[in-house]
Formats: structure tokens, C-alpha cells, sequence
């Protein structure tokens, strides 16, 4: 039975701040931002979107009523969870209006967090082939204004429906993954900002695809030829390419080109987004597919890395006419209709946050286009918001 990618979708904040601006504003020069780490824009989360919201707004596009029916499992991956007992797939289940027979759970684990959702949603699957799961990939990056790592901050989610006989990619079962205990990044229950200890992290992200890719060709058989693409979880767009180019140079050079042309179009929208932690791998998964028409059967290279750290490598295969189940132009239009905020605006803007101290707070909906958000807190309570209701 074929399990895999039956639908995906996407969602991120209706505001973004340039690069270039942003990098005059700290007195740093433009082309460190947009070269050296290879990002042009950078979503940033209003007050009324939080890790639910996003999530329950990607979602909001690729379900229907027989999704709503049929999904009996639903997955929050996140490292921006809003609560530390009640998992945020419960209110977006509640949200989206699904079948109460269903199971809900949040998972962390840094940015891997929504790659092992996908493993688990497959293992239900198997076990329930009538039954789909709602895979959840959703955060906001945050280090803090005038940070070292303030540039690689973003927002956003990726929902993916996992079904058997899927239509967009089937998920082969030769994954490779590892773990070891390190900390080149992470944010302690106290903070609402994370730490990173970013060159020791870089070296950990290339060290874990090094490793578990001899490992996958060795228990696979297979070679960088029988890959069509690499897509790679990116905090930025140049972590993916330092990576990959650590394995190309025993390669063909028509196998080089191939997968470096393939790579830049799997960060397009990760570029203007930003890094969305769990949801990053399958943002660039997502900009493959929706940038570029590769053949059916083709398959795509994955690697997921989350910080502290575990790793996992696998693949996929293209289902015959998977384009014709994205939403390119859905996408197209919420890119094109967001609105560039001024980096004083923006500075503004992440300083606005619900009440540390839990106290009672209402924000203006009016001004975000977004179908669900966040309207403030009552009695210790989130407020949350589907305007079609």
C-alpha cells in the first residue's frame, strides 16, 4: 500500500520586512543577508497570529468535507507551542471543525518535530488505511531585535494531509535518522526567545546529513544519480547549499548541475519567508514542486534536522499528475498580496505580545486578512477567531 503526501498546504503572515532595509537599519552590509545567508524577506508574525493560527489557516486551504470526515489523527509539530499541557492540535482540530472521533497531540523536538509526524502518520495510516492524518509544521522564529540571529527569524506553517494512495508524493520507508545530545540551539521554558550557538550548530546540520546520507546509501543502494532533487530543512537558504555541497564532488556534472538548479528553486519561498523551524523542510519541498514541472516518478531527497539534535534522511516519489493537486496560484496571491512593513514598524510589531502576566488584552482583528486569529486573552484563556463562522 502507497502512503505518502495526499495534499499540502501553506500559510504565513500578511506582513513582511526587506532584507536589505533591515540590514542598513543594523549596519550591516545588505549583501550579508541576502548573499551570504541568501535571504530577501522576512514574515513577521502580527499579534493576532500565533503557532495556532498559522497552522489552522495552512489547513484551512487544503481541507474539504471528506477531509473533515476521514481525518481521525492530527499532528501539531511546533517549537512555538502556546501552552504547556494542552496541545495546540486541539484547537486547531476545534477550529477547522473536524470529526471528534479523532485523536489530537503536539510534538517537539526543534525543527524535526513535524518530519516525525509524518512517520507516526504513516504508521496510523498503515494500521487504518480508510483513515488520513493532518500533519502540522508551525512556528515563528524568534531571537530577538538586534541579535546575532535576528535575521534568520520568520513565521509560518505547512499542513500536510498523509493518506494512503496519495496524489502527490509517496514517502518510501528506507528513512535513516540519528540523535545526539548537544546544544547548538535551544530556548529554555523561561524564554520566549531562543539561543543558538550558531557556528557549532552549522557544523552539527552538516555533520548529521553527512552521516545519515552514507547511511541511507548504504541501506538504500542508492546514489546522488537516482535523485531528482535534495530539498533540506533551512533556517536560511545557504545552510541547505553548504550541505550539499559537501557531497557533490564525486558526482557526474550533469548529476551536479541537475541537483544545485533544483536546489535554488527549492528555496524560493523560503527565501521570502524566512525560517518557520518545523515547517522549513517542506516549505522548500513545496517550492520544488510548485517552481518547477519534474516528472512524474521522480524522486525528491529529504533531510530533516532539528537543533539538539536529531536527523533524519528520506524520500520520496512523484505521483503521476501531482501538480494538479498544489495550489500554485492559491500561493502566487498570498505572496504577492502581502504588505512590506518599515523596520521601525516592524520592531513595533514583535514587541507586541499577549500579557506575560495573564492579564486580559484585546487586539484589533480588523486589520488582518488571515480567515483565523488570535483576538486577544480572557481569564488565562486564548481567543481564537474563524471569521466564516
Amino acid at each position: 500500500m502507497k502512503i505518502g503526501i495526499d495534499k499540502i498546504g501553506f500559510y504565513t503572515p500578511h506582513i513582511f520586512v526587506d532584507m536589505e532595509k533591515l540590514a542598513v537599519a543594523r549596519n550591516v552590509e545588505p549583501a550579508k543577508f541576502t548573499i551570504g545567508i541568501g535571504q530577501s524577506q522576512m514574515s513577521v508574525a502580527p499579534a493576532t497570529q500565533d503557532s495556532v493560527t498559522l497552522a489552522a489557516n495552512a489547513a484551512l486551504e487544503i481541507i474539504n468535507d471528506e477531509d473533515r470526515e476521514k481525518i481521525d489523527f492530527v499532528i501539531f509539530g511546533s517549537e512555538s507551542g502556546i501552552d504547556h499541557s494542552k496541545s495546540g492540535a486541539v484547537y486547531v482540530h476545534h477550529l477547522l471543525g473536524l470529526n471528534p472521533n479523532a485523536r489530537a497531540v503536539e510534538l517537539k523536538q526543534a525543527c524535526y518535530a513535524a518530519t516525525a509526524g509524518i512517520q507516526m502518520a504513516k504508521g496510523h495510516v498503515a494500521l487504518n488505511p480508510e483513515s488520513k492524518v493532518l500533519v502540522l509544521g508551525t512556528d515563528i522564529a524568534r531571537y530577538g531585535l538586534n541579535t546575532s540571529g535576528e535575521s534568520t527569524q520568520g513565521a509560518g506553517a505547512v499542513a500536510m494531509i498523509i493518506s494512503a494512495n496519495p496524489r502527490i508524493m509517496e514517502l518510501d520507508n528506507q528513512n535513516v535518522y540519528l540523535t545526539n545530545d548537544i546544544m547548538d540551539f535551544w530556548r529554555p521554558i523561561y524564554s520566549d526567545k531562543a539561543f543558538v550557538d550558531g557556528k557549532f550548530s552549522n557544523e552539527q546540520y552538516i555533520l548529521f546529513f553527512n552521516k545519515v546520507w552514507e547511511a541511507y546509501k548504504d541501506k538504500s543502494g542508492l546514489e546522488l544519480k537516482d535523485m531528482e532533487a535534495i530539498c533540506y530543512h533551512l533556517p536560511y537558504t545557504k545552510m541547505g547549499l553548504k550541505a550539499l555541497r559537501t557531497v557533490l564532488d564525486d558526482a557526474p556534472e550533469e548529476v551536479k548541475e541537475r541537483l544545485l538548479e533544483n536546489y535554488q528553486i527549492s528555496t524560493i519561498y523560503n527565501r521570502n519567508v524566512g525560517n518557520i523551524y518545523t515547517g522549513s523542510l517542506y516549505l522548500s519541498l513545496l517550492s520544488l514542486l510548485e517552481n518547477k514541472e519534474l516528472k512524474d516518478s521522480s524522486r525528491i531527497g529529504m533531510f530533516s534536522y532539528g537543533s539538539g539534535a536529531v536527523g533524519e534522511f528520506f524520500t520520496g516519489i512523484l505521483q503521476p499528475n501531482y501538480r494538479q493537486h498544489l495550489n500554485l496560484e492559491g500561493h502566487q496571491q498570498l505572496f504577492n498580496s502581502r504588505q512590506e512593513v518599515s523596520v521601525e514598524e516592524y520592531e513595533r510589531i514583535f514587541e507586541e505580545t499577549l500579557p506575560a502576566d495573564g492579564s486580559d488584552i484585546e487586539f484589533d482583528i480588523s486589520r488582518d486578512p488571515a480567515t483565523i486569529v488570535l483576538s486577544g486573552s480572557l481569564e488565562n484563556k486564548r481567543q481564537y477567531v474563524n471569521k466564516n463562522r
